[in-house]
This record gives structure tokens, C-alpha cells and sequence, in this order.
């Protein structure tokens, strides 16, 4: 075990994730973001970019099963869920869940999203992919946003109206270009740092309520 793999395990969320069942401390981040923002309210379709190791999915499928019994009212409701998460690395499966190994840039992805949805719009789409970092802060945040925007073209398609997006980025110079982007195309759009991020880290989380 190297010694970055022994630190990651002596990490006290990381052995409160394990605690809990999560398969990464990840899972705190979209816990800290669902406490702000509620962003799992009446979400019963939901597609998870960036997946592995799945804990994302995790966090997911707990509110959408929560969701099948909360919201049986006059209002937007459903009596079962969707779930879809997609990586380009395998994805250990997970129950009542839809994994794919796939590029997410690619005509097939949208093919299988159309296909596992039966052509519906989705409620929530949550991002936490990443470039494979090379260690130079500013070539990876451009590569960061540049793979956010291919993402935003996916969000444009597949998310319906009044619908949730939430997307990690890297905050540098073109951070707010994208910022703007969602600005148009949201009613709300938000950044949010999760007590759970590293403080080291550039990463931040964008988060988009109530697509127009």
C-alpha cells in the first residue's frame, strides 16, 4: 500500500463513509449539497455522471426510495424511480440501479439514456466527473470546463423543465463563462464548496435549480 493510499484510509471521513456503507467519502459531498439545496425534492428519474466507485449512486437511490413515499400528493409524483449512473471505468453494480461503462461525449450515451428513460425527461442530473489531472492547475481547469460544457449539452437535451443540474468544476478563468452559461439557462444557479472538499482543492460545485 503506498503512502497516499495509507492516508486516505486513516482519514477520518473516510472511515465514516465506511461506517455508513458509502463506498467513498464522496458521498458527503452530495449530502452536504442535498442539506443546502434539497436537490433529491421529488427527484424520481435521475442520471449520475462520473459514477465510480458509486457512492454517488448510493446517496441517489436512499432519496428517491424516501421520495416514492414522501410525495404521494396531487403534485409531481411517481410510484417508481430511475436511476442511471455512467463511467468509463466498470461500475460495481448496485440493486435496482442502471450502470453503464461508457464516454459520456459519445451518440451511444444519449442513445442509452433515451432507451433506459423510454424517452422522458429527467428530474435530476448530478456530474462529478473529473479530467485525469496533470498537476498544472491552469491546463487542467480549461480542460475541466471545457468537459463541463460538453456536459451542459447533455443537461440542454435530457433534464426537463423546472429540472435540477449539478455539475463540479475547477474555479479559475473561464469559471465564469460557464457560470454565465448556466445563469441563461436556470433560475437559479449557485457554487457551493462541501465541507467534505478538500481545501486544497480549486474544486467547486455548480448548482442549477429550476431549468427554464
Amino acid at each position: 500500500m503506498t503512502e497516499k493510499q495509507e492516508q486516505h484510509r486513516r482519514d477520518p471521513q473516510y472511515k465514516q463513509a465506511k461506517r455508513h456503507g458509502y463506498r467513498a467519502r464522496s458521498a458527503f459531498k452530495l449530502l452536504d449539497i442535498q442539506k443546502r439545496y434539497n436537490i433529491f425534492k421529488r427527484a424520481f428519474y435521475i442520471l449520475d455522471l462520473g459514477s465510480v466507485p458509486g457512492s454517488w449512486l448510493q446517496v441517489a437511490k436512499k432519496f428517491a426510495e424516501e421520495n416514492l413515499n414522501k410525495y404521494k400528493d396531487q403534485y409531481y409524483h411517481r410510484d417508481h424511480y430511475k436511476i442511471m449512473g455512467v463511467d468509463i471505468k466498470k461500475i460495481s453494480p448496485l440493486e435496482n440501479i442502471k450502470t453503464v461503462k461508457m464516454d459520456i461525449t459519445t451518440l451511444e450515451f444519449q442513445n442509452e439514456i433515451e432507451a433506459y428513460f423510454e424517452g422522458e425527461k429527467i428530474d435530476l442530473i448530478i456530474s462529478d466527473v473529473s479530467i485525469n489531472k496533470s498537476g498544472n492547475k491552469f491546463s487542467d481547469h480549461v480542460r475541466q470546463i471545457n468537459l463541463c460544457f460538453k456536459i451542459v449539452d447533455i443537461i440542454k437535451k435530457n433534464l426537463k423543465p423546472k429540472g435540477v443540474f449539478v455539475v463540479k468544476a475547477f474555479q479559475g478563468s473561464d469559471f465564469n463563462g460557464l457560470f454565465k452559461n448556466l445563469k441563461s439557462q436556470f433560475r437559479v444557479v449557485k457554487t457551493l464548496k462541501p465541507k467534505s472538499s478538500n481545501k486544497l482543492s480549486n474544486e467547486t460545485y455548480i448548482i442549477c435549480l429550476g431549468k427554464k
